[in-house]
């Protein structure tokens, strides 16, 4: 593969994002920042994993970079270039460069539509893509391309598995040519043989395409295999980033270890807690009023009090790579 530009196809800086909230009819309306502070980057032909529990902000990621979210404050950037805030045919050529695949095909694929007219619509909004007396052939290329037989290109989304469904999402995403394609849990509803399928049919896809993934999901077993560089996100915010074999090998964020400890493929490293398995108590945090100082201290069994009221920067603590903890796995304090 040639050698790509140093400049990323997609940054994220100090990104904050969510919802507005109203309590009552005339209530006050509050702002609920779902994403609280996120920077990563995603470079071409790349492969970058934003892992975490549900309700920890993922999604919300998602939609701001495909601009289906305006963000409260920050950047996203592509190819160095600020789109937040983009209308009219800049937002039109924005979303022919990254595209979205959605955890549930079938409600992401219009069920009167027949998988070709899902495909070739692509073209319909971006002309000059493919030209028209080309559609036919060139949606045959991509079910090839994908895995599925070109002769179904007239059956309807109802008449194929879910794996199958999937492959559909992901050819119509490939049908404008984009950079980037953003995954939102795009694997998590499958049966794991059909995830592992859909996993190998993206890093194929990355291979021989050059195109980059932002993959969001909530099972970090799921990804190990996949991913390139992993971001660990906790109540809006990134606590520890870094390689795969970093996260996976060396996890130094007490979070991470528990997500670690949940994954049923990951048993040789375990021995933060009792019988190899961690268990944490109590509940998620609401991001309406989140927790003074590290967000996470609600849950952790190494919170001192420096962490109840100081924030950890994401920072290279002597760990290798990044991790927004006071008290790291490797740091004196924390092993005890």
């Amino acid at each position: 593969m040639e050698q790509q530009s140093t400049t990323p196809v997609l940054e994220l800086v100090d990104l904050v994002a969510g919802y507005r909230s109203r309590h009552g009819l005339l209530g006050r309306r509050n702002e609920v920042r779902a994403v609280a502070g996120v920077s990563l980057s995603v470079s071409a032909g790349e492969t970058v994993c934003l892992v975490g529990e549900s309700g920890c902000g993922k999604s919300t990621v998602a939609r701001a970079v495909v601009s289906l979210l305006r963000p409260f404050s920050g950047e996203v950037r592509f190819d160095g270039r600020n789109v937040t805030g983009l209308k009219g045919r800049e937002l039109k050529n924005l979303r022919r460069q990254v595209q979205l695949v959605f955890q549930d095909p079938y409600a992401s694929l219009n069920p009167k539509m027949t998988v070709r007219e899902l495909i070739s619509e692509a073209w319909r909004i971006h002309p000059g893509i493919v030209e028209p007396d080309g559609w036919d052939a060139e949606v045959a290329r991509l079910l090839e391309r994908v895995g599925l037989n070109p002769g179904h290109a007239e059956r309807y989304p109802h008449q194929f598995s879910g794996g199958q469904r999937q492959r559909i999402s992901i050819a119509r995403a490939l049908a404008v040519r984009p950079r980037l394609i953003v995954c939102d849990e795009a694997v998590s509803a499958l049966d794991v043989s059909i995830q592992a399928q859909v996993l190998t049919l993206l890093r194929e896809l990355q291979r021989d395409l050059g195109v980059a993934y932002l993959f969001i999901t909530h099972d970090l077993g799921v990804v190990r295999h996949f991913a390139d560089r992993v971001a660990v996100m906790h109540l809006g915010s990134i606590v520890e980033s870094g390689d795969t074999e970093q996260i996976y090998e060396h996890a130094e964020h007490p979070y991470t270890r528990a997500l670690l400890s949940a994954a049923p493929s990951v048993e040789d490293w375990r021995d933060d807690a009792e019988n190899g398995e961690i268990v944490l108590t109590g509940d998620v945090p609401s991001p309406l009023n989140p927790p003074p100082g590290c967000r996470f201290h609600t849950r952790c069994w190494k919170a001192q009090d420096r962490c109840r009221t100081e924030e950890p920067e994401l920072l290279e603590r002597g760990t290798g790579h990044p991790v927004a903890c006071h008290f790291p796995a490797t740091d004196p304090v924390a092993a005890m």
